[in-house]
């Protein structure tokens, strides 16, 4: 199988799949409550046979009996107390040695925890859940503490829709403080569909993109609004080539990009247009200019199979 997708400039990859030695076969969607959805989510789980399943706002009390949790699977949770519409989960297999990565720094205002699966020929794997309320005022670099992972999948619903990641640009303060983080941890988004409505709320993001693979959106989880994500996870395998091009910007011609963003007369062009629209009228300029003055250059990585 064959994909291809342009991530803010650093990231335009082909990958060939073949069969997958050892992956853990992985579920994410946020739920819009568990409280109704369980029994679905448990006939989803043996029919699809997940060996780790994500969930954002699965909207658990300090009632919640645990031992409702699904038959075969562990549960790792983190809520937060007090407030509706919140709360992360991880149910793993319970044939898989993991644990749930310790969070040293104190209560933080989102939910967001790792459970480390010890691996083989490729070291641990951290497979991380978390959820930012839209309505959260502090912006906490999250990535920072479980990115030095060898090999990192977060699966987050982080509320940011004004990001664009095919420029790797945002509207609003907050979302261009979270691309900073996410470029400053050498992390990349490999959820290309929006899954919800046209928005990119939810969000894959890896340090090494060769180990995500088929990842898919389709369907949902009872009435929930967001869509649900499968992918799979690279566990150990042969290694096989891929093609990933980058924007190569040691070669860059940054004082022509500065002289093509000059010329254009951005007070005259823009007059009379609303914030979206000049945004989208800023951004498809700064893409032509990109593509002029900025090569592309190939690397090589790798993809089990």
């Amino acid at each position: 199988m064959q994909g291809g997708c342009n991530r803010g400039g650093f990231l335009i990859r082909t990958v060939k799949v073949g069969q997958l030695a050892s992956y853990l076969r992985c579920m994410y969607t946020n739920a819009r409550s568990l409280g109704n959805k369980q029994e679905e989510l448990e006939v989803l789980a043996e029919s699809r046979n997940y060996d780790v399943i994500g969930i954002t706002e699965t909207w658990w009390g300090s009632l919640h009996d645990l031992s409702t949790v699904m038959d075969g699977y562990k549960l790792f949770r983190k809520d937060r107390q007090g407030r509706k519409g919140t709360g992360v989960a991880l149910c793993v297999k319970e044939q898989y040695d993991c644990s749930e990565l310790q969070d040293e720094t104190g209560e933080k205002p989102l939910e967001s925890f790792g459970v480390k699966f010890r691996g083989e020929s490729k070291g641990d794997v951290v497979a991380g859940v978390c959820y930012r309320p839209p309505d959260q005022e502090d912006e906490v670099d999250e990535e920072r503490e479980v990115s030095r992972s060898q090999s990192l999948v977060l699966m987050e619903d982080f509320n940011h829709p004004d990001i664009c990641w095919e420029s790797n640009t945002a509207v609003h303060r907050q979302s261009r403080k979270f691309l900073e983080c996410v470029r400053d941890n050498f992390l990349m988004e490999v959820l290309e569909e929006p899954t919800r409505g046209h928005a990119p709320l939810d969000l894959l993001l890896t340090n090494k993109g060769e180990f995500v693979g088929e990842v898919e959106a389709g369907g949902s989880l009872g009435g929930s609004d967001h869509e649900i994500v499968e992918l799979r996870i690279l566990t150990k395998g042969r290694m096989e080539s891929s093609k990933i091009c980058t924007l190569d910007f040691r070669k860059a011609d940054f004082d022509s990009l500065r002289e093509l963003m000059g010329r254009i007369p951005w007070e005259a062009n823009m007059r009379g247009k609303g914030v979206q629209e000049s945004w989208l009228y800023f951004k498809e300029a700064l893409l032509r200019a990109q593509e002029q003055t900025i090569p592309m250059c190939k690397q090589n990585s790798k993809y089990g199979k």
